[in-house]
């Protein structure tokens, strides 16, 4: 018998490439990431880590032309206000290392809109419809998706091999088009997991969604943000996390 080992059917890929941040000329972050939608991205996770409150907030943003990375300039005292936030790095639930909110849930951002009533059969055309815009999904099934909609039709949508990615993606692509987060709904393909809960919280999301559940931090989060989540939405019995109840 041969030691070599036969060559079997080759396998699906799911691209993952390095994409750096520098903030004032400093390192801020690199992210494993699906390498598209990549300044929606570096505006989606400025906004979510409070570095910006809307595009109009960055000085410069300029792209590297001999590999994926950006510069980006800021005002100091945006760079200095976040510097004084009460922020660590984590090992996030399956993003890796991240900057992400550990402080009192008095700290989590409130005066959210009221989620709208819950639409079972609604919920399911929408998810069904983000998975069809899923074309990396249907290549390789390795990635997970986001999308932003006002409870009737998707507004924005981003795939992305991390689902912190794709729903940073999305924010940008809002933020980009002049459109306010507040009170809309965020769907996810995957868990919503705590740091998800956070940047949705800081976008004033009325409500978060996923065929997945949330875990017990998200759920802590949404309760002190007012934020509603919903587990299994795709299932005939939605689990809703209502922080009225």
């Amino acid at each position: 018998m041969s030691d070599s080992l036969s060559a079997g059917p080759a396998l699906d890929a799911v691209e993952e490439s390095p994409v750096w941040l520098e903030i004032n000329s400093t390192p801020a972050v690199t992210w494993m990431c699906t390498p598209d939608q990549l300044d929606d991205l570096v505006i989606g996770w400025l906004y979510g880590e409070g570095y910006i409150d809307s595009p109009r907030d960055i000085l410069r943003m300029r792209p590297c032309a001999k590999e994926p990375g950006f510069w980006v300039d800021l005002a100091p005292e945006r760079v200095a206000g976040v510097e004084q936030m009460d922020r660590r790095r984590i090992l996030a639930s399956g993003c890796g290392s991240v900057t992400a909110f550990l402080g009192s849930m008095a700290d989590v951002p409130r005066g959210h809109a009221s989620a709208p009533p819950i639409d079972t059969p609604k919920m399911r055309a929408l998810f069904k419809e983000l998975f069809g815009l899923g074309v990396r999904y249907k290549e390789t099934g390795g990635v997970h998706a986001a999308a932003l909609t006002d409870g009737n039709a998707l507004l924005h949508h981003a795939e992305d091999i991390g689902r912190h990615n794709a729903v940073d993606k999305v924010m940008g692509a809002a933020l980009q088009a002049g459109r306010p987060t507040e009170g809309l709904v965020l769907l996810v393909t995957g868990r919503i997991s705590g740091e998800l809960a956070f940047k949705a919280a800081r976008a004033r999301m009325s409500l978060v969604a996923t065929p997945s559940v949330p875990s017990s931090i998200a759920v802590d989060i949404a309760r002190a943000a007012g934020m509603t989540l919903v587990g299994r939405a795709v299932s005939g019995a939605p689990q809703v996390h209502d922080p009225r109840r």
